[in-house]
């Protein structure tokens, strides 16, 4: 099994690709796993010419479990304290730069969903030099004036981890079906699959609640990535529950040049529907990235 030693844990990826084609590095979002970057859009990705790496957050999947700090505490989090927290998406970002480093990549087109969009945006800021690109999707700058979730969405976020894998897998149905693109709708055994994957592959909530824990704990990056000064893109959803649209437009307005592409009907999921248009995005502007450097 691939596993890479990077930041003093092991980060367990997989690659898509020619390694000699410019490497793109795919980083999911909170709680998610690298398989909710499925395989086909992996392989999309890799049939237009770039060397694809997906891998397993810390705290999710077959990564490290960050174990034996603070219990986190979401509540407290949302008030301010942050006192529960085991690490930021500083440390995360850090953990994408010991990625590269162990899979000798000098720099990588870096592409992250929703928190992993703020873990590329920290990687962007701490760690220019590995970044040939920046993509930005579904994502804020921890604003929080902006992006905010609306109330079903938060509900959805917030609902206590059920007891067991059937309840499980009800739950992640409900929740895609919230947050998920209305003019998209998923196919409900597609949905359930999904969720069953999940859960068989890796079922750990409180590494959720320590992700969740650490986006508050970051704070506002808007200053910050002022400083950035790689090509970035930042792809939206207009109808997104869970990041609202307003932190892609921030995070455009933050990025010095960057580009805005957002899709009506879009919510806060990646549909099929809207793989070619999207992956045409992310291989036009990390083309474009190489021809200038």
């Amino acid at each position: 099994m691939p596993y890479a030693h990077a930041n003093g844990i092991d980060l367990y990826y997989e690659t898509f690709g020619n390694p000699g084609d410019p490497p793109v590095l795919l980083v999911m979002g909170l709680g998610a796993q690298l398989i909710l970057w499925e395989e086909e859009f992996c392989r999309g990705l890799a049939d237009r010419g770039f060397f694809v790496i997906r891998y397993d957050n810390r705290d999710v999947g077959l990564s490290t479990k960050i174990e034996g700090g603070p219990e986190p505490d979401i509540q407290k989090a949302l008030a301010g304290d942050h006192s529960t927290a085991s690490y930021t998406l500083w440390d995360m970002a850090d953990d994408a730069a010991g990625l590269l480093d162990a899979l000798g990549i000098e720099h990588a087109h870096a592409v992250g969903a929703s928190m992993g969009g703020m873990i590329v945006q920290c990687l962007a800021i701490a760690h220019p030099q590995r970044v040939r690109s920046l993509v930005s999707i579904m994502s804020t700058v921890g604003n929080p004036n902006v992006g905010q979730p609306k109330p079903e969405a938060m509900a959805a976020l917030l609902a206590p981890p059920p007891p067991t894998r059937e309840e499980a897998i009800e739950q992640a149905v409900r929740t895609w079906r919230v947050i998920g693109s209305p003019a998209y709708p998923r196919d409900e055994a597609e949905l359930r699959a999904q969720a069953a994957a999940a859960y068989d592959r890796c079922w750990y909530p409180i590494g959720t609640a320590r992700q969740l824990v650490a986006i508050l704990a970051t704070g506002d990056r808007t200053e910050a990535l002022r400083s950035v000064r790689v090509p970035a893109l930042v792809i939206h959803g207009e109808d997104d529950p869970l990041v609202t649209l307003s932190g892609g437009v921030a995070t455009a307005e933050a990025i010095p040049g960057a580009k805005l592409v957002t899709f009506p009907g879009m919510g806060h999921d990646l549909p099929r529907q809207l793989w070619p248009q999207i992956l045409d995005a992310i291989a036009e502007h990390a083309r474009a990235a190489d021809a200038s450097r």
